[in-house]
């Protein structure tokens, strides 16, 4: 929570700016009823929470980090996707309990495991039912390899060579070059 608090939220250009505005009116508005949606549902909002109306952004659409704890796995901030700077925090006991809570959602865009233990990290984020994935980070990614979701989280794959074929209608093409009947049917 602490870290949340820190992050400076301003204009995307600002130099000081971790984090910039929400993208538009709406999307603000649905990221601002999830976070009443979570403190109704009975989570604990541990940090932020709020838009962000001081300091002059009063005229963008700036929402202060928000980090949620005491969450339960039916809870909607947990099983549906904000796209917002909303987290929340699960507790679990052991690698398979949490297999099961981050794969117990419809969606699967992104996964991220953090862990000291490498081969505990790959172990683990190769059973992580999302599209995007990462082991001791969070973000960072490549425009040659494939962006796009498991389960109802986006359709295809965009980037790479896998968006490209987003873009081609393939089709299979046989050829006879032994011009003379087939013999299929009898004459």
């Amino acid at each position: 929570m602490e870290r949340a608090n820190k992050i400076k939220v301003g204009p995307g250009l600002a130099e000081d700016s971790n984090m910039g505005a929400i993208v538009s009116e709406a999307q603000m508005k649905s990221i601002l009823n999830y976070i009443e949606i979570g403190k109704q549902e009975g989570a604990t909002l541990a940090a932020g929470g709020y838009r962000h109306v001081d300091d002059g952004l009063d005229k963008g659409y700036f929402i202060a980090p928000t980090v949620f704890t005491d969450v339960t796995p039916d809870m909607r901030i947990v099983q549906e996707e904000i796209f917002g700077p909303v987290v929340v925090i699960q507790k679990f006991k052991g690698e398979e309990e949490a297999i099961k809570l981050a794969n117990d959602t419809d969606y699967g865009l992104a996964g991220g495991v953090f862990t000291n233990d490498g081969a505990k990290g790959l172990r683990v984020i190769k059973k992580v039912r999302a599209g995007i994935t990462w082991v001791n980070d969070y973000y960072p990614t490549y425009v040659e390899a494939p962006w796009g979701g498991y389960k109802q989280s986006g359709i295809g794959r965009s980037l790479g060579k896998y968006g490209l074929d987003e873009y081609q209608e393939i089709k299979q093409i046989n050829i006879n070059l032994d011009v003379k009947p087939v013999g299929w049917f009898p004459n």
